[in-house]
């Protein structure tokens, strides 16, 4: 990885923090990108000095901004002449239905519209890096997820939980539709399911029930470091660097739910996604 660029939304804590030190360890320069600027810096700071690599840079964004993550990648390509890796890895939860500046639901835009943007605004300068590799981290609750292209914002009913599993699901399809689309531009595009870890993702809402909850479950839970052992092995391991569209837990190619394969779906939500965000940026 000596060399290589590589990009880590969402890496101020859990399992982006891991990744990219992961990655700061194997030589590669890291650009964290995170809303914080102090956790940030406290993170970036850990992970120069636990890597022994100074080479690890800090962006600011509000993934849930469509006009921020717009000038996230305007600024990446101001400063940067290549990208070799991209990592989609930030998520949360919200108890409550939340509507971002975008008039977006807060769930469906960090979770899913966010790395679409970021990777569509980012996509040039991959091509010209190639080969090259976009990694989107998903989740096993994927399965319980469903596309309802009536309500994709959840609006006549909201769940928390609910809506992280549909978007999810949609950072399924889209990582299998944008795999496709690539095909022999020597771009590489997979989904990490990092399994049950003990991350900050309950607890970055705000909210004291998905606190409780998600601290009551950390016995149960693996470290962000154990987590993060896949998207790493897929960001820089020659035996991957030509397998593309596959879904991964555990550093093995796993299936998927059975709607997540749906070609029809998968083709419908890139063109409803287009639509609903190219107002926006």
């Amino acid at each position: 990885m000596q060399g290589k660029v590589c990009i880590v939304t969402g890496s101020s804590s859990g399992i982006g923090k891991a990744t990219a030190e992961g990655l700061a360890k194997l030589g590669a320069r890291v650009i964290m990108v995170v809303r914080n600027q102090q956790r940030g810096e406290e993170a970036r700071s850990e992970i120069i000095k636990n890597s022994g690599n100074d080479s690890v840079d800090l962006l600011l964004c509000d993934l849930a901004s469509m006009s921020d993550i717009k000038k996230l990648a305007d600024v990446f390509l101001s400063r940067y002449s290549r990208l070799d890796v991209l990592i989609n890895n930030a998520g949360a939860v919200f108890d409550e239905r939340e509507v971002t500046v975008d008039g977006f639901e807060r769930t469906l835009a960090v979770n899913y519209l966010a790395p679409f943007l970021l990777t569509r605004e980012l996509l040039t300068i991959l091509k010209t890096s190639a080969p090259a590799r976009v990694i989107n981290l998903t989740s096993g609750l994927h399965v319980r997820g469903r596309v309802d292209f009536e309500d994709l914002q959840s609006e006549r009913h909201y769940s928390g939980m609910s809506a992280y599993a549909n978007a999810k699901l949609m950072v399924l399809m889209f990582t299998y539709e944008l795999a496709k689309r690539l095909n022999g531009t020597g771009i590489t595009v997979n989904a990490v399911h990092p399994g049950f870890v003990a991350t900050n993702l309950g607890r970055n809402t705000g909210s004291k029930r998905s606190s409780v909850m998600f601290g009551m479950m950390r016995p149960f839970q693996i470290s962000p470091q154990k987590a993060a052992e896949t998207p790493v092995y897929l960001a820089s391991s020659p035996e991957v660097q030509e397998m593309t569209g596959r879904y991964w837990s555990k550093m093995q190619e796993r299936r998927s739910s059975e709607a997540s394969y749906d070609r029809e779906t998968q083709e419908r939500l890139w063109t409803v996604t287009e639509d609903l965000i190219s107002p926006k940026v």
